[in-house]
């Protein structure tokens, strides 16, 4: 008797932990039972070796499964990479869950979180504008604030001038996604890292992310989280699925809706994923696809017409050539049933994936420090 309840305990430990597993790492599968060709992703991987200055990982997701993943050595699927501007895509998530659960709007006015902070004579245009416009990258500045080691960075913040009107001009702005960390601290007590850990981190088995914190014990919202890989694919399949994750709504549809349609002009060249307009901290892309980037190449990309999510890192000068890659390699790739299986062509790309490795005269960049973009 004893003997079947050892058993029946180790069975069902043995259970829960293929269960936690199920839940921490997105399922895998062949790139062709995915309706995509194990050839075309070996072909993008090669020319990317070509023509990118270096690639560190590279993730595809199709129909929420894994069907290609690969790490350029030293780099690996457990080492955490630093996101830099793709940060704000984790921040401006903690705004809108702030937002649901009644603690702020988006149309909230900056100066009402911080009367100890602001000017003794704010200007017209510094009262009106509102945490909308921080999202937006939309503040009326003309230039970015700039954060020192001897004044507040809220102080700071709040003292540069603001010439133009709220809502009206984009220009990329880094502390103003500080800001929304720094009002989400406010209204919740805790930083964006802790207030992410149980409500997304957590439920998406995010193990151990980090985040450089301003010399006020700010989370710096918009640069400075480190996360693996996989986390950031976790992350876009999240975004893809509307915000539901195991049969619970993580993040409202809604909030979603709103932080990656296109909340603000950004320019007008048709050819630029960087002209496409600009959510709350997404990028919108050609193709009808939507983003969140940061510098030197770190990418999450979500198709939502193909049910794709692309991730990459890397350590590149020019983040335009890796998304034109994308979609010259890539996108055709997808077709919208599954393909017959292909052994010869997955073993091909399989080897090509375990054979990556950074060029040695860029190893010593794997690990930039945490930049504000």
């Amino acid at each position: 008797m004893y003997r079947n309840i050892l058993l029946s305990m180790v069975a069902l430990f043995c259970a829960v932990r293929l269960a936690v597993a199920d839940e921490i790492h997105l399922p895998r599968a062949t790139p062709e039972s995915q309706g995509v060709s194990s050839q075309a992703i070996r072909e993008f991987i090669e020319t990317a070796n070509l023509k990118i200055d270096t690639l560190h990982s590279f993730m595809l997701v199709r129909h929420g499964h894994v069907i290609a993943e690969g790490w350029w050595k030293p780099e690996s699927a457990d080492k955490p990479h630093v996101l830099h501007s793709l940060s704000k895509s984790f921040c401006s998530t903690a705004v809108g869950l702030a937002v649901s659960e009644g603690k702020l709007s988006v149309d909230d006015l900056v100066l009402k979180f911080f009367p100890d902070e602001a000017p003794a004579k704010p200007s017209d245009m510094l009262m009106q504008m509102r945490v909308r416009d921080l999202l937006t990258m939309s503040t009326g500045h003309e230039t970015e604030p700039k954060f020192t080691a001897t004044e507040p960075w809220v102080k700071s913040f709040l003292a540069h001038p603001v010439p133009r009107k709220p809502g009206t001009h984009f220009k990329y702005n880094s502390p103003a996604t500080y800001m929304q960390s720094a009002i989400v601290q406010k209204v919740t007590g805790q930083t964006v890292l802790e207030y992410l850990k149980p409500r997304l981190f957590n439920p998406l088995g995010i193990e151990n992310p980090t985040w450089v914190t301003s010399p006020q014990g700010i989370s710096t919202g918009g640069w400075g989280l480190m996360v693996r890989t996989e986390d950031i694919a976790k992350f876009g399949q999240l975004y893809a699925q509307k915000g539901m994750w195991n049969g619970k709504q993580l993040i409202p549809a809604t909030w979603i809706e709103h932080a990656t349609a296109k909340q603000v002009s950004n320019g007008t060249d048709p050819s630029r994923d960087w002209d496409q307009g600009y959510g709350f901290q997404f990028w919108r892309c050609r193709h009808g696809a939507y983003r969140g980037d940061g510098a030197f190449g770190q990418f999450c990309v979500v198709l939502p017409e193909q049910d794709v999510v692309v991730v990459i890192t890397a350590d590149t000068k020019d983040m335009q050539a890796e998304l034109n890659l994308v979609w010259d390699k890539l996108l055709p790739a997808f077709q919208k049933s599954a393909l017959p299986a292909n052994p010869a062509e997955e073993s091909k790309l399989k080897a090509t994936l375990a054979e990556l490795k950074v060029p040695e005269k860029h190893i010593n960049n794997t690990l930039k420090p945490p930049g504000m973009r």
